[in-house]
């Protein structure tokens, strides 16, 4: 499994070089952006997984992202000196899968990639469309309709949607639902993400975000959609 990795120190490209090889794992590194983005147009294919410095000498990881979101499903983890919301939320919204503040521990960032890898594995889906009242989820298609007409999603938004859908009915607190859209302790994660990214599936989907009925807040536990 070959990763692409773009970091500018090249002490801690080469650290974690050796690191992911004792891992199994094969790394192209870059230095820049420029040289990122010609690796990238000549062969995206061959990569499993990007991992993007969000400052780089020439420009940022999120120019990156967008570009490998733009041309393949493949998780893309942010490496990162900025630990604030709005850059976080950023790349998120670009489709970025996870990020991780410098200073880290190595094992950390690699139980961060093993949990993002296996949330691009393709399970076997016994129903691929879910109905939720007037929201259709087609699961193979990865899209989501509300009466008949595509909502579009950002990446995170449909994976909190799709655990909704695998639990009508249920009360998930808010370190459920944080535990399993990243499949890592929640405690990595800015709680306030997730505040963002309920209002804005509501804003979305609910006919009065102001009076939600699709994705109910359980006073005092969590949050509940269907019965």
């Amino acid at each position: 499994m070959k990763f692409l990795l773009v970091e500018d120190d090249k002490t801690i490209a080469s650290g974690l070089e050796y690191s992911l090889q004792q891992e199994r794992y094969s790394t192209v590194i870059c230095h820049d952006v420029a040289s990122a983005k010609r690796v990238l147009a000549e062969d995206i294919d061959q990569f499993a997984l990007c991992l993007f410095d969000l400052q780089l000498p020439d420009g940022s990881g999120y120019e990156l992202c967008k570009m490998v979101k733009e041309r393949r499903d493949i998780p893309v983890i942010f490496l990162t000196v900025i630990d604030d919301e709005v850059n976080v939320v950023m790349g998120l919204d670009m489709g970025a899968d996870d990020y991780i503040t410098k200073p880290f521990r190595v094992r950390e960032l690699l139980s961060r990639i093993k949990s993002v890898l296996r949330r691009y594995q393709k399970p076997s889906q016994v129903n691929s469309i879910m109905d939720i009242d007037d929201i259709r989820i087609n699961t193979l298609e990865g899209k989501v309709y509300k009466n008949g007409a595509e909502i579009a999603l950002t990446a995170l938004e449909y994976r909190l949607l799709l655990i909704f859908g695998n639990h009508i009915g249920q009360v998930l607190s808010r370190s459920q639902l944080l535990e399993q859209i990243w499949d890592v302790a929640g405690d990595f994660v800015n709680d306030n993400t997730l505040t963002v990214y309920i209002k804005r599936l509501r804003e979305k989907l609910e006919d009065d975000p102001g009076h939600p009925t699709l994705i109910k807040t359980v006073r005092g536990l969590g949050y509940k959609v269907g019965d």
